[in-house]
């Protein structure tokens, strides 16, 4: 049974055009409704009404770190609060304003040891170079995948960390190959026409003015899918949407940059929800 089977015959109108219905139930209890001071931003006083239905909400990924040895050691350090929950919010208010999508305001953490996986339909991993699951954990999130979900991988480059990428992914879908996304894939059409796409940089291009980190020169647009042919996991390998989103006020990034991001953001969850 898919995860939300009607959402794909359901059309609302957004505020650049197009259509959507999105859904974000009351926060869950436990760790996935923590507001704790974590990422690199600390703590932003927002508050939320947990009995407030909304149709989307942003959903970030809490995993376990990667202790594989080799030519990739990560020592066991998870990386799942990267940009958080600045670049979170930024990107919902910029789906707030720009469309009619009635997005919560704060972000929902989400861990796959719980059931409450399959209360969200969209799910964000950040800096997926450095995570792992568990057998469970890993059996949950194929179960989830399956039913209708959708991940958004971003922020990891190089072959280093697009291995350990890998390993966690092996996990999920022993049997499942990952490929190039063509221009022409629905993804990259849901709203905005996004044939031409560009690498999107950390924030390190403030200062090093280099749009690559490590040997990832060249930005991966990549995908994981079902029976179906719908995508399940976007893959955003060599570039980083969640710093984009972050710094999208900055007067030094490139807006360029934050613009593609937020579209790319916009897109995928269009899609999500849709397909």
């Amino acid at each position: 049974m898919r995860l939300l089977p009607q959402l794909s015959r359901i059309v609302l109108f957004l505020g650049l055009g197009g259509g959507l219905l999105v859904f974000g139930g009351p926060a869950p209890q436990g760790l996935a409704s923590q507001r704790f001071a974590y990422g690199e931003d600390g703590p932003i006083a927002l508050q939320i009404d947990p009995t407030d239905k909304t149709e989307w909400a942003f959903v970030r990924l809490h995993y376990d770190g990667y202790y594989g040895m080799g030519g990739c050691f990560r020592g066991g350090s998870s990386r799942w609060t990267t940009d958080a929950p600045k670049a979170d919010r930024q990107l919902v208010q910029g789906i707030r304003r720009l469309t009619r999508v009635h997005a919560r305001p704060v972000e929902q953490v989400l861990d796959p040891n719980s059931d409450e996986v399959f209360n969200w339909p969209w799910i964000y991993a950040v800096e997926v170079g450095s995570w792992d699951f568990t057998p469970d954990q890993a059996r949950r999130m194929r179960e989830y995948l399956l039913k209708g979900g959708f991940l958004m991988v971003d922020d990891f480059h190089g072959t280093c960390e697009w291995s350990v990428f890998l390993n966690g992914m092996r996990k999920i879908f022993p049997d499942r190959p990952v490929e190039d996304l063509a221009n022409k894939d629905e993804i990259f059409h849901t709203l905005y026409d996004l044939d031409e796409r560009f690498q999107v940089p950390g924030a390190q291009f403030l200062y090093t003015h280099r749009i690559y980190e490590r040997d990832g020169v060249e930005a991966k647009w990549r995908g994981v899918r079902d029976d179906t042919g719908r995508i399940m996991v976007a893959i955003c390998h060599n570039m980083e949407r969640g710093d984009a989103w972050e710094w999208a006020e900055n007067p030094p990034a490139p807006g360029r940059y934050s613009s593609l991001a937020s579209r790319i953001g916009v897109n995928y969850l269009i899609y999500s929800m849709t397909h």
